[in-house]
């Protein structure tokens, strides 16, 4: 029997018949005072609680022995039995706006998302009076803390290392409780005010130029460092090209030594075919040759080749004088070759006409 039940039938009792109307008060018809009551006094008890699914209950027997109570239908008797309702599914809490310092001193603004899960709801309802307030005050702290680690040029470039180091320090401080803290977003990240955006905006230019420079030197460097090494190949291509020149002028000289010698072998390899094919001609004896057999062969050997000589001498039309010079210069047989013996022939060819005009 409920607590409103009782309390109407002893105020029935000593004061005669009472309304009672939905608006929370029981008034007497006559001159008694009305009697408000509280609104949840008038709520309808049952003795069955239902547990939807994804969430997990606790029931305590007069504040104390909590059991375990899963989905479904569940029997939760008035004032003996209180339950504790726990949400398992992956909540979100939203941090605004929250100001802090980075390790440079620069103030900013950060906003983010912290998303939990409740993995044991009994530490959940009794390690922790509000495990949702607690969850997002250690995460407001969590990231003013982190934050400090951190320069702003750091959380510019990698938003994702902020991130993980959040979880890793929220999900250590809340394990305790029963609750997991899956991630942690930052969804916005700017200066505090706009005199240091100014400033920063100046920095971010200032290392734009510092590293452009940077890079128009090694550009420069790189263009130098090509052209020494155009300069050394060209150069090693040059001194790879006189020494193929050398070493084909000095095999060139090696092959036209070699065919001067070949020439010269063949030439005295024909000279001495000849003188031998002439001695053997002159000689008395065909099949034994004397050495003065093969003198003379030699002497009219050079007597012809003078000759021919003297046949291209006076078929020469590039000068019509020519001195021969003594008989020691010529050498032997430069009687031919002599005027004066010319003269000499000459006289003895008439002397022997007139000696035969006389005979006659």
């Amino acid at each position: 029997m409920s607590i409103l039940n009782a309390y109407k039938r002893s105020v029935s009792r000593k004061s005669g018949a009472f309304i009672a109307s939905a608006g929370h008060v029981l008034a007497r018809p006559s001159a008694l005072p009305a009697i408000t009551v509280p609104a949840h006094a008038l709520q309808r008890r049952n003795f069955v609680k239902i547990i939807e699914q994804a969430h997990e209950g606790w029931r305590l027997t007069f504040g104390r022995d909590p059991i375990r109570l899963d989905p479904g239908l569940n029997i939760a008797i008035p004032v003996l039995h209180t339950v504790l309702v726990v949400d398992l599914r992956e909540s979100s809490i939203s941090i605004p706006n929250l100001t802090g310092y980075t390790s440079d001193n620069v103030p900013v603004t950060v906003s983010g998302s912290l998303f939990y899960r409740v993995v044991d709801g009994y530490k959940a309802c009794f390690s922790v009076s509000n495990v949702h307030e607690n969850v997002k005050n250690t995460g407001t702290s969590a990231v003013r803390s982190v934050l400090g680690q951190f320069t702003y040029d750091q959380v510019i470039a990698d938003r994702n290392e902020l991130n993980s180091r959040l979880n890793t320090v929220i999900g250590t401080s809340i394990i305790n409780w029963g609750v997991e803290c899956t991630r942690f977003e930052v969804q916005s990240f700017h200066p505090a005010n706009r005199e240091v955006e100014r400033q920063l905006e100046l920095q971010m230019e200032a290392e734009r130029n510092r590293r452009k420079q940077l890079l128009d030197t090694r550009a420069q460097i790189n263009v130098a460092e090509g052209q020494k090494q155009r300069v050394i190949l060209e150069s090693e291509g040059h001194l790879v090209a006189k020494s193929n020149e050398a070493d084909a002028a000095f095999k060139t000289v090696i092959r036209e030594a070699e065919a001067r010698q070949q020439q010269s072998v063949l030439e005295a390899n024909a000279i001495a075919q000849q003188v031998e094919s002439i001695a053997r001609s002159i000689a008395q004896d065909k099949d034994k040759i004397q050495p003065e057999d093969r003198q003379r062969a030699l002497n009219t050997l050079v007597e012809l080749k003078r000759l021919e000589q003297l046949n291209a001498i006076a078929r020469s039309k590039s000068n019509s004088t020519y001195f021969f010079g003594d008989k020691a210069a010529l050498g032997q047989g430069a009687e031919a070759f002599n005027i004066d013996y010319a003269q000499h022939v000459k006289s003895g060819v008439e002397k022997k006409g007139v000696a035969e005009g006389s005979l006659l």
